[in-house]
């Protein structure tokens, strides 16, 4: 994924604008000054060059709670 600005830390979630559903990926190395390389969250069909990507300023997250007791996260 390219940037004009500032590069999003390592370990960001980004989430790929307008596409249903929603993509998360995770920044996973930077790549020179301008591009990052990602992890998808989910499947990728569908992606195409020039889709637009928001970084969303934090980690991923996972609810702690009743939804995720008994469940192994990795």
């Amino acid at each position: 994924v390219q940037f004009d600005d500032e590069l999003p830390l390592i370990l960001s979630a980004l989430e790929v604008v307008n596409r249903k559903p929603r993509l998360v990926l995770e920044v996973a190395q930077h790549l020179g000054e301008s591009t990052v390389r990602t992890i998808a969250m989910d499947g990728t069909e569908g992606l195409v060059r020039g889709m637009e990507v928001a970084d969303t300023g934090s980690p991923i997250t996972i609810p702690v709670g009743p939804e995720t007791l008994g469940r192994i996260i990795n």
